[in-house]
């Protein structure tokens, strides 16, 4: 998972003239501080619980039964903790493409605007979160036979700190006109939104366009976080058209956030820094330059091997090519290649590898649909396999006029010996992908195996650990991970209301009776989920639609897991394909190339990236063939 790079900058900090600012700013990072520490211990607690899980059950046969009950509960705690960083950080998903090409006073207002519709949000919600926590303390739960309000009170606990430092933020970072002006113009869309409930009880289904087509597209085209533009189209929606209480709402975010599978978002993307700090990233990619750097477009090809051996691990794109990108990119140009055509491949690859596991896309689809893990690892790699090799077509195609007079072309001794530094890296893959396919762990706990894996060979083989880093890279995948989660709630929550609205049978009738059968519905899939992917990325997108159509495809004879590899790829399409998909910049931002210059080049790369999309949806073997 990528974050948008569309990012406008927060305005200038205002000096700390008087004493109020000043106190201000010691709050805010103080309890910022407070929150990272909690984080940071709760995700090395939920690493200790699943490994001991772990070990227990497949070593010693004696499986802890309370394990998967404590783990889920400190889940919700540690996501939403990750959510009130990542409001305080600004790295809530979100696109601002309309709002970077605004003149640079509108931008720091629509800025503005957008952190204060989240905090109108917040408000909201926050009564009926703790009305929810408070109905839920009577349950216990069945292993620790505890209240179930432990695990509910992270929720309005969680919304509470957010509220706080979002506050914060916008008094010690905004500017006062600004903020008069954001707060009135909120105050009013809110207020006429309200003012205008009796009017909408009597449009039916019409009020399916207004918030959840109209409301979210204006949000979201406004710089309006994803996760608090779909919270408040369904907050307003149930609010002012339906006689729902507002604790379904909190309910229905609580079980989309809830799935222990998701715990793997966390653990792989701080496994995914892991194997970047250790070195076994730039020894994998060294290895693999040792073995075809010398021939027409070599290093391109490293490229593509190295983002199908990394991808996945991290949980982030951002992530995989950062580790990637900066090792290779001084030796390609010094080589003769143009940085548009780097960034391109760069993009693309991100694209082409969203099947490898352990992809948290992978993981998600699963966790909302209800499909087998291991079965979409194992259909992952075919598709990405046949993708790479048809990305490697277009680099030989391209760089068969390569100069390499002066490339180095190493002896069989030497990539030996290379290859004896990388094999514990290269092993990385292999044990996570054995350990869930064998049943040593599910695909929540075998990140934990990854995880001590990487440590251990951090600090006995390649000794590179530094643990000065380990509690930022913590806070980080607590971060990423909570902004990816609070998404996954407020779009379940908004799949939920759009389910119970009748929508849902509306959409199956019309896909249902459209021609073309299996195939007809799988291209009308394609054509759709790029579009989305390109605007909301991925998971938002699979959460949102994933429990509305996988039953359609069933129903038209489509295999679920073809169709979810289909629509994971799809998605990668649109999210690395410019000009609207946000993970193109991405690439931009990490290889500092200007967009522009990979504008020329991306084109023959998405060509072969849909040329095997297609591939894969006409030949349902290759994404089932080894199940």
């Amino acid at each position: 998972m990528s974050n948008p790079i569309y990012t406008v900058s927060p305005p200038a900090a205002l000096p700390a003239t008087h004493g109020l600012r000043r106190w201000l700013g010691h709050l805010d990072r103080g309890l910022t501080v407070a929150i990272e520490s909690g984080a940071a211990l709760l995700l090395l607690a939920e690493i200790g619980v699943l490994l001991a899980g772990v070990v227990s059950r497949y070593v010693f046969q004696q499986p802890l039964v309370w394990s998967d009950e404590l783990a889920s509960m400190m889940f919700l705690w540690l996501s939403m903790f990750g959510a009130a960083l990542a409001l305080r950080r600004g790295e809530h998903m979100r696109m601002t493409a309309l709002v970077s090409r605004c003149a640079p006073g509108t931008q720091v207002l629509m800025e503005t605007v957008s952190l204060c519709a989240s905090l109108a949000f917040l408000l909201l919600v926050i009564a009926p979160a703790f009305d929810y926590a408070s109905g839920e303390a009577a349950i216990l739960t069945p292993a620790l036979e505890i209240s179930n309000a432990w695990h509910a009170l992270a929720l309005p606990v969680g919304v509470l700190l957010m509220l706080t430092l979002g506050v914060l933020r916008l008094l010690t970072v905004g500017r006062p006109r600004h903020i008069v002006a954001a707060l009135l113009l909120t105050a009013l869309l809110v207020g006429g939104i309200v003012a205008a409930g009796p009017w909408f009880a009597g449009l039916g289904k019409i009020n399916l366009v207004i918030f959840f087509v109209g409301i979210v597209a204006c949000c979201v085209f406004s710089g309006v976080p994803i996760a608090f533009s779909f919270a408040l189209a369904t907050f307003g929606y149930l609010g002012l058209t339906t006689f729902t209480p507002l604790e379904i709402i909190v309910g229905r975010m609580d079980e989309g956030m809830s799935h222990l599978v998701l715990l793997a978002v966390p653990l792989f993307v701080f496994l995914g820094l892991l194997i970047e700090m250790t070195g076994m990233a730039r020894a994998m990619i060294q290895f693999l330059a040792s073995l075809v750097g010398h021939l027409h477009g070599g290093l391109s090809y490293v490229l593509i091997g190295a983002m199908y051996l990394v991808s996945g691990i991290s949980g982030s794109k951002v992530a995989d090519m950062a580790a990637i990108a900066p090792v290779l990119f001084p030796e390609m140009k010094q080589r003769g290649a143009k940085e548009g055509d780097l960034v391109a491949l760069l993009a693309t690859t991100g694209a082409q590898s969203e099947t490898i596991p352990p992809s948290i896309v992978l993981i998600t689809i699963g966790s909302v649909t209800g499909l087998s893990i291991s079965a979409l690892f194992t259909a992952g790699l075919l598709p990405g396999m046949l993708l790479a090799v048809l990305l490697c077509a277009v680099v030989w195609m391209r760089n068969r006029s390569e100069d390499l007079s002066g490339v180095k072309r190493y002896a069989r001794k030497e990539i030996g010996r290379l290859l004896l530094v990388s094999l514990p890296a290269l092993a990385l893959p292999v044990v996570i992908r054995t350990a869930v396919v064998e049943g040593v762990a599910t695909a929540t706990e075998v990140s934990t195996i990854g995880i001590a894996y990487s440590v251990v060979i951090g600090l006995l083989v390649y000794r590179k650990f530094d643990w000065r880093r380990v509690r930022p890279m913590l806070v980080q995948a607590a971060t990423l991970s909570g902004a990816i989660i609070f998404i996954i709630g407020c779009a379940t929550s908004m799949a939920w209301a759009l389910t119970q609205s009748g929508f849902s049978q509306d959409l199956a009738n019309l896909i249902g009776n459209m021609p073309g059968g299996a195939l007809g519905f799988l291209l009308i899939s394609i054509v759709v989920f790029i579009m989305l992917g390109s605007v909301l990325e991925g998971i938002p997108a699979i959460v949102l639609f994933g429990p509305l159509l996988f039953p359609i495809a069933r129903q038209v004879g489509v295999n679920e897991i073809h169709y979810a590899i289909v629509v994971i790829l799809s998605m990668g399409v649109g999210l690395f394909s410019p000009p609207f998909g946000v993970g193109y910049y991405s690439a931009c931002a990490i290889s500092r190339v200007s967009p522009d210059a990979g504008m020329r080049y991306i084109g023959g790369y998405l060509g072969a990236l849909l040329l095997g999309l297609l591939a894969i949806a006409a030949i349902p073997w290759i994404s089932t063939g080894f199940l």
